[in-house]
């Protein structure tokens, strides 16, 4: 399933907020960690509609993947 472009980026605009809220970062910074991690990679590429998941779900996804680095 491909979702709608403009709401696909208001989701990544609400997933960088709130990662930057939760990891202390700044937004440019949290911006540019989210645009090169592997859960963008997913999401812009529609792969196990990831885009479908609760905000919180994939910032936790995200703090993991930022764990592992």
């Amino acid at each position: 399933m491909e979702a709608n472009k403009t709401i696909l980026q208001m989701k990544y605009a609400r997933i960088v907020k709130l990662f930057a809220e939760l990891s202390g970062a700044s937004l440019e910074d949290s911006l540019g960690f989210f645009y090169d991690s592997y859960l963008y990679k997913m999401m812009s590429e529609g792969i196990a509609d990831m885009h479908c998941r609760s905000d919180n779900y994939l910032v936790g996804l995200l703090m993991d993947e930022r764990k592992k680095r």
